[in-house]
């Protein structure tokens, strides 16, 4: 070994004082860099909820203060948003008043969006999220509601039909994820529910960073159809606070595993189902997931909508709007 072999391995074990200190240096101003980035954040979350107050009304249930909004008289329906949504998503959209015309509508935050809390040590699975939502229904007086869910939420529909089927009259299933499959892209966003990293992650660069992508997310899950301007009224700000990264993260987490633990009983339903995607959905393949469980399901019918991406309640309000119509005339 040579002279200079052994000095860098002197080095590597025995750091020198002046390198020592440099790193120390360094580590303290990147946790400087952090903690501002975390009080910047949280400022912004904050200012995000004054600027967007709660458009409904609260409803405790299992100790969690649920977020709603209801409009409209008649049979009832259930509106369950996506993954990184809100109420607003839906309001925004058109479906809400639409409907609103022949239905008693309730449309929820799910825990950990909107203004709805997701309390820790509990794994809110769409089961978990099923019992939720079918608690609030009965101490809202609804014994029995069409439940309409967009993309996540069409899993948490599914748990209710699967779990509640007494309380579930119909269920109308949009862009849903339904059977498991390889995804890449799930275990990367699920990176900000790991303990401790994940919190980290969170609370500094996971904001920053879906601010950064959030035109080119729009783009793909609305493709091929482009961004409504009606859209605007979604707050873009209240989707990127810390707290509600970590539900999304946590969702990302479970959607292949609650696919696969649910997908074997989807034949066991017997309520009128109707299964409405994007024909051109690029967040999750129609072909895969829609027609296959319209295959699964006898008594569904299947909807897919040409020129649509994964924002059918978007950018066709009116075909959902006849799915529900469909489901509810087969329902009575």
């Amino acid at each position: 070994m040579t002279g200079h072999s052994f000095k860098a391995l002197a080095d590597a074990e025995h750091p020198r004082p002046g390198r020592t200190a440099r790193r120390r240096r360094l580590g303290l101003a990147v946790a400087g860099v952090l903690a501002a980035t975390a009080v910047v954040n949280h400022q912004l979350a904050r200012r995000a909820e004054r600027r967007n107050p709660p458009v409904g009304q609260f409803i405790e249930v299992d100790g969690i203060r649920l977020h709603y909004l209801e409009r409209g008289e008649g049979s009832p329906l259930v509106l369950l948003h996506g993954n990184g949504s809100m109420i607003q998503d839906f309001v925004s959209s058109g479906l809400v008043d639409l409907a609103a015309r022949r239905h008693r509508v309730i449309v929820f935050d799910r825990p950990g969006y909107g203004h709805s809390p997701r309390p820790r040590g509990r794994v809110w699975s769409p089961q978990a999220q099923a019992d939720l939502f079918q608690a609030a229904l009965g101490r809202l007086g609804v014994s029995q509601a069409v439940i309409l869910g967009h993309s996540w939420g069409a899993s948490v529909a599914l748990a209710m039909a699967l779990n509640h089927p007494q309380m579930v009259r119909g269920l109308v299933l949009a862009s849903g994820y339904y059977f498991p499959t390889a995804r890449v892209d799930m275990a990367l966003l699920s990176g900000p529910a790991v303990p401790l990293l994940g919190d980290v992650a969170r609370h500094t660069v996971a904001p920053i960073a879906s601010r950064l992508i959030w035109p080119l997310l729009m783009r793909k899950i609305f493709g091929p159809a482009p961004v409504p301007e009606k859209f605007r009224a979604f707050p873009e700000e209240m989707a990127v606070r810390p707290s509600q990264i970590r539900a999304e993260a946590a969702e990302s987490a479970l959607l292949i595993p609650s696919a696969a633990a649910m997908c074997k009983d989807y034949a066991s339903l017997t309520m009128p189902v109707a299964i409405v995607a994007g024909a051109q959905d690029r967040l999750i393949d129609p072909a895969a997931q829609s027609q296959r469980l319209h295959q699964a399901i006898a008594q569904s019918s299947l909807h897919l909508v040409p020129g649509c991406g994964h924002m059918v309640h978007q950018t066709s309000p009116g075909a959902v709007m006849a799915a529900i119509d469909t489901v509810g005339a087969r329902g009575v």
